[in-house]
């Protein structure tokens, strides 16, 4: 149970695929952030990626010469800074996503059509309630004008495709398996205070006896995510993509079994076999 645990979130802060910017191409910067600064905060900035793994193509995946609609989505910003004795905060809210040309060499498919109203979208944009990301600061004759493609990824290539900022599993919220040793000098309750998840499993008597047989059968995962995606697809991807893995493995096993099988009844004995690694 503690390695599928982890394994979970393993996978959850690695494996599932997002859209982050990959590229920057910058028409005019004569802010005071350099370039290569400017362009890695461009890319750490999270864009709305519901349902990307069926509403967007890998670029390795996709027949076009460098990048098109299916296999990217492009975004604008231009500011400048006009007015005298103030500050122009360049944020999130300044990229706009615009159409990508269409390639006549790429093989159309339904990848559009399954895109949310806001897919790729600078997380925050057009919600009041949510602050968004500040870029850069510009004082009066600064400008700031570039271009940028989102590409669609995995956080295993960079951490920006990384859809969860923090993830963490918790099990015997009380205790029961005395896992866990606490150092405390008054009372154990207000020096060490219980997980929320400690409502949901009744709590030991003090005088029950101990179980040295007992095991860990619930975990609590808690994801906390940067908002490309809800933490509930977070979750539920995550474990669709660990059992294709486990699937996989095991039908590996199947096959590499079979294969070592045949080759122990055509050799002779005492001849060597060879088995194929995992």
């Amino acid at each position: 149970m503690y390695s599928f645990a982890n394994s979970l979130r393993r996978v959850i802060i690695a494996d599932i695929p997002t859209v982050a910017i990959d590229i920057v191409e910058i028409e005019a910067n004569t802010g005071v952030l350099v370039d290569e600064l400017l362009s890695h905060r461009l890319g750490m900035i999270p864009l709305i990626s519901t349902d990307c793994d069926e509403s967007m193509r890998y670029t390795r995946d996709c027949g076009c010469d460098n990048y098109c609609a299916y296999c990217a989505v492009m975004l604008h910003l231009h500011i400048k800074a006009t007015e005298n004795d103030s500050t122009v905060n360049v944020t999130s809210n300044h990229l706009e996503v615009a159409p990508i040309p269409s390639d006549q060499n790429v093989e159309e498919g339904p990848e559009l059509l399954r895109r949310v109203p806001n897919f790729g979208k600078p997380v925050g944009k057009d919600n009041p309630d949510v602050a968004p990301v500040l870029i850069a600061k510009l004082r009066k004759g600064q400008e700031i004008k570039l271009r940028c493609i989102a590409k669609k990824g995995v956080a295993k290539e960079h951490a920006k495709w990384s859809p969860c900022s923090a993830v963490s599993f918790e099990y015997d919220p009380h205790n029961k398996l005395r896992h866990t040793s606490y150092w405390f000098e008054g009372e154990i309750s207000k020096e060490w205070p219980k997980t929320a998840n400690a409502q949901y499993e009744e709590e030991l008597a003090p005088d029950a006896p101990f179980d040295y047989t007992a095991k860990p059968n619930k975990f609590y995962v808690e994801a906390e995510t940067v908002g490309s995606l809800d933490p509930k697809d977070v979750v539920l991807k995550g474990l669709e993509e660990l059992q294709n893995r486990l699937a996989k493995l095991i039908l590996d096993l199947e096959k590499y079994g079979q294969e070592d099988s045949g080759n122990q009844d055509e050799a002779p004995p005492g001849a060597p076999v060879t088995r194929c690694p995992i």
